[in-house]
This record gives structure tokens, C-alpha cells and sequence, in this order.
């Protein structure tokens, strides 16, 4: 997608945004692309999960397919399988980009998404390039629910416009630096719930984020162990289920330890 092209599907998206809100876009005629997205995505990222017009969508979905295209789509086939246990494979990048039946979204109880805009975490990133779809459909999910979700429980959507097919939501333990016997035995369940609603769709690949360990505050090195270990488990446990697991990290620190586990 040229500049050009990007530039007028922002412009008109904010413009649809505010308008949906009573608000008006001051225009910086000098405005960047990247200051565009940033206002636009502060926008989506603050969006009620109400139901979107077509034109609203059909910009979005065009913008945002472009920009997942323009980044590269890694496909699950391409990671290589850890030379331990090829049903594993490890892979540092940014999980939006990911093309696997299911990628794992570090979830909070609400399972409405990161509503500070442009903030930094999975669940943002997650939601921003999935699009608005995607809060409206946990919204559906939570509604239907009619309480905020559990740790340890894992929830599917469709994944919208990302390349995955489907996103598993699950809400991680707040460990806060100081993960009690309980906190370990919470994140192995979020482990657990995610292949298990992986296999009761029949999927055969999932991109696990490294759950728990931004904000919540599970140690790094502690829960790689925990993955690691849970998924093998679980993997022996359920030797027909033919699923491919990824380990997705976007640090070096977690690429390090993942590494060390995985050899």
C-alpha cells in the first residue's frame, strides 16, 4: 500500500471514529503516517464495543491487512521445529504477524482488550490489529457469560484480520513478582485451556504468547518452565491431536530462555 493510500484510510477513519463519539479531528496538515496511526489507533483502542458501520470496517479491514502484508506474515511451516521435540518451535517476533490455526492472547478478566491507547502490551496489539470485530465479539462472549472470566479459562474468536484463524483469550495469573503455589498452578491451567480449546476445534497449531509475564509479573525464567513443561505434558498426553505449538517471544531475554528449555 503506498503512503499515499495509507494516509487517506487513516484520515478517514479518524474522521468516523470522532464522529461516532461527537468529536471533532483537528487536522495537522504536517501530520506522519505514524502520527495518523497513533491517533487512530488510540481511538479504536478506547472504542465501545458497539456494532461498526461498513464503511468504517471496510477501511479499517484494508488498512490493517495492508499493513500486517507490509510487515510479513510468518507462516507456522517456515519456524523451524526445535531439534528436542519437533512438535515445538520457537520463534521472536511480533505475534500479529503469525499465520497459525491460533495464537494466545494474554487476557485481563474483562476480555475487552488494553484499553490505554497505544500501549505496549499483547492484549493491545492483539486487538488493534484484529480490529474492532474483536471486542465486539468477547463483548458478545462476556455478555453471554454475564461475569468476568476466570484465570486459567481460555475463550475463542475468530481472528478478524489478522492472518491467524482464530484467537484464544486467556486471563494469567498476577503473580506481581512473587508467584505463590497457586499462581504456578493457575498458569499451567492457562496452558492446559488453550490446547484444550485448540484440539476441541481440531486445530493444528497454536502460537503461545509468554502469558503472565508483562504486567502480571510472573518471573520469565519461572514461567518458560511452566510452559514448557505443561505443554509437553499435555502434548504426551494427547499424541493424536497433531498440533504444532510455538513458542512466540519478542525479547531477547525470553529468546535466551526459551532456548535453553527448548534445546
Amino acid at each position: 500500500m503506498t503512503e499515499t493510500r495509507k494516509c487517506e484510510l487513516l484520515l478517514q477513519l479518524i474522521s468516523l471514529l470522532c464522529e461516532e463519539r461527537g468529536l471533532r479531528y483537528e487536522l495537522d496538515p504536517k501530520a506522519s503516517t505514524k502520527e495518523l496511526f497513533s491517533a487512530f489507533r488510540a481511538l479504536v483502542n478506547t472504542r465501545e464495543p458497539l456494532p461498526a458501520s461498513d464503511v468504517l470496517l471496510a477501511a479499517q479491514d484494508e488498512l490493517l491487512q495492508s499493513m500486517i502484508a507490509d510487515t510479513g506474515v510468518v507462516y507456522v511451516e517456515d519456524i523451524s521445529p526445535c531439534t528436542s521435540d519437533p512438535r515445538l518451535r520457537l520463534w521472536r517476533g511480533d505475534i500479529t504477524t503469525i499465520a497459525a490455526d491460533a495464537i494466545v492472547n494474554a487476557a485481563n478478566s474483562q476480555m475487552l482488550g488494553c484499553w490505554v491507547p497505544g500501549h505496549h502490551c499483547i492484549d493491545n496489539a492483539i486487538h488493534t490489529f484484529a480490529g474492532v470485530q474483536l471486542r465486539i465479539a468477547c463483548a458478545e462472549l462476556m455478555s453471554a457469560q454475564g461475569h468476568e472470566e476466570e484465570t486459567g479459562l481460555a475463550k475463542v474468536t475468530p481472528a478478524f484480520n489478522l492472518p491467524a484463524r482464530h484467537v484464544i483469550h486467556t486471563v494469567g495469573p498476577i503473580a506481581q513478582g512473587h508467584p505463590t503455589a497457586r499462581h504456578r498452578l493457575q498458569l499451567a491451567e492457562c496452558y492446559r485451556s488453550c490446547l484444550d480449546a485448540a484440539s476441541g476445534l481440531d486445530l493444528h497449531s497454536i502460537a503461545f504468547c509468554c502469558i503472565s509475564t508483562g504486567i502480571f509479573g510472573f518471573p520469565q525464567q519461572e514461567a518458560a518452565q511452566i510452559a514448557a513443561r505443561t505443554v509437553k505434558e499435555w502434548l504426551n498426553a494427547h499424541d493424536d491431536a497433531g498440533i504444532t505449538v510455538v513458542f512466540n517471544v519478542f525479547g531477547e531475554k525470553d529468546e535466551v530462555i526459551y532456548s535453553q528449555l527448548l534445546s
